[in-house]
């Protein structure tokens, strides 16, 4: 193996450690402080090629105003 494909694989592999700890250490959107009935859920998926998405739900903390949402409309 030569010596710029070692630097090479040994670079991937510091780039991909220092973005793991970025990720765990990023600061939530929002605070689940601003509204203390909800808790505030984050999805973030990242390709790895410049794609990638985020969303952002707002759940009840309260179990049975949860399961009321997964309740067919006309089924109440």
């Amino acid at each position: 193996m030569s010596l710029f494909l070692s630097l090479l694989i040994f670079g991937i592999i510091v780039m991909t450690a220092i973005v793991a700890v970025i990720g765990q250490r990023r600061a939530p959107l929002e605070d689940d402080d601003n509204d203390p009935n909800y808790h505030t859920l984050r999805s973030d998926y990242q390709s790895g090629m410049g794609g990638g998405s985020m969303r952002t739900w707002k759940v009840p903390k309260d179990p049975d105003e949860y399961a009321r949402f997964f309740v067919p409309k006309g089924k109440e």
